[in-house]
């Protein structure tokens, strides 16, 4: 099963490691898809883990497209600036 998930506050690559190392903590989704550009989390799995899956990103600071407004939505921006930050940190070093 595929899920389809537009969310907001990715920025780089750091993001998509923190979001895929988290989603990938449940062990029904087996593979996470990050498309930065564009916003959208793309999630496989055997069951319907998207319930799930919001309540993962929106802990993370990447709520789901249009589900928060005004202070709420700075507060998941700061959040996501965190998880971003754990997600360079953990990113594997290249050169």
């Amino acid at each position: 099963m595929e899920t389809r998930i537009e969310v907001e506050n990715i920025r780089c690559g750091g993001c998509a490691n923190t979001i895929s190392k988290k989603l990938l903590e449940n062990a029904q989704i087996q593979t996470v898809d990050v498309d930065i550009e564009n916003q959208v989390i793309i999630l496989h799995s055997d069951a319907d883990v998207r319930e799930a899956a919001v309540q993962t990103l929106f802990g993370l600071g990447y709520p789901e497209r249009g589900s928060v407004e005004g202070l709420a939505s700075l507060k998941e921006k700061a959040k996501s600036v965190v998880s971003c930050a754990i997600g360079r940190i953990d990113m594997p070093k290249q050169g």
